[in-house]
């Protein structure tokens, strides 16, 4: 995911987004406590989505204000 397609995407997009991926990160930390997560790469790169999708939030906002 990259900062240019989130640009694009209206607010309510990203804040969809943002609670799909709070899950998706839940659910990662879950497989992981029992031993099921495969690849412990994908727990970091859902990090750093959310931090993108919270970074394009915060930036909207300050446009606004």
């Amino acid at each position: 995911m990259k900062a240019s397609e989130l640009k694009e995407k209206s607010a309510s997009e990203l804040n969809d987004m943002l609670v799909d991926l709070r899950k998706q990160q839940f659910d990662l930390r879950m497989q992981l406590g029992t031993g099921q997560l495969n690849g412990p790469h994908q727990l970091r790169q859902v990090r750093r989505d959310i931090a993108r999708v919270k970074t394009i939030i915060n930036q909207a906002e300050g446009k606004q204000a």
